[in-house]
């Protein structure tokens, strides 16, 4: 069968989107390696899928596969790209989005200039949440790395990140480091690397290795977990600019008992068909 889809990205974080609303398919974990593959495949960061919903409180259900098959919890860049594809397919006509996930519902809006906006939720900083093996919930943990003791800050955003400061996010070590944290083994289900260059309380410089990706130009769930540890420290003030690769996002979180939210643009790339089966 042909499979329609769309590629988009969100500052370079690219995906394949995926309506399974009006097409019925299958797509496991071997099509979805052979599809991500950039010399033989279509090429992205992540494919997106839109189901109907579980919940009949909610307008969709946003399901999200990394380059390597595994299934995950949020992506924050996919959001955004997921609340203008669904309008593009004329799937709805709101621009106020509510979508479930494995990591929690989502509230999207997509605002009249083409940006959309993304309630986020809270981050949640106790370990067992993403799981971390660790004891206590303080900003900071402890954690041996090789030679290295790094000093990580752990947070979820529906799905788990460790943040670690740098002085120069130009010259972090993100392809040596990256691997290693995202394998750690007090991590049971892999976690997210940033690596964060704190420029002033305004404004922070981020690379982010992502679990089953690698290296991506952004990340959405990365700039937040980035933002919230930021503040939690001591070292941010919201509203925060995020300088990544491949963009900017703007984040804001008033605090910790209110949700944290993304702004930026998307962009549709083009539209194809692939056979599956």
């Amino acid at each position: 069968m042909l499979l329609h889809f769309t590629k988009m990205h969100g500052l370079g974080n690219d995906f394949m989107m995926v309506d399974l609303v009006t097409q019925r398919a299958r797509i496991d974990a071997e099509q979805v390696r052979a599809f991500a593959d950039r010399r033989f495949g279509i090429g992205f960061d992540q494919l997106l899928v839109v189901e109907p919903p579980r919940d009949p409180d909610m307008d969709f259900r946003y399901r999200i596969y990394n380059a390597d098959g595994s299934e995950v919890e949020n992506c924050g860049n996919g959001a955004r790209c997921f609340a203008r594809f669904v309008r593009d397919q004329r799937l709805t006509h709101k621009r106020e989005i509510r979508v479930e996930t494995a990591g929690g519902p989502l509230a999207l809006t997509v605002q009249h200039d083409g940006q959309v906006r993304v309630d986020m939720g809270r981050p949640r900083f106790t370990p067992s949440t993403l799981p971390f093996d660790a004891a206590g919930d303080r900003p900071l943990h402890a954690l041996d790395v090789g030679d290295d003791t790094l000093e990580i800050g752990v947070v979820s955003m529906g799905n788990p990140h460790a943040v670690l400061q740098v002085p120069d996010v130009d010259s972090a070590p993100v392809a040596r480091l990256g691997p290693l944290i995202e394998a750690h083994p007090r991590f049971a289900n892999k976690v997210n690397a940033g690596f964060m260059e704190v420029v002033s309380p305004s404004e922070l410089r981020l690379r982010v290795f992502e679990r089953g990706t690698g290296e991506t130009l952004a990340c959405g769930t990365g700039a937040c977990a980035a933002v919230a540890t930021g503040i939690r420290q001591g070292l941010l003030k919201s509203p925060v600019r995020v300088v990544l690769p491949g963009g900017e996002l703007t984040i804001e979180w008033a605090g910790p008992e209110a949700p944290l939210v993304m702004v930026g643009p998307v962009a549709r790339v083009f539209d194809g068909r692939v056979t599956l089966g």
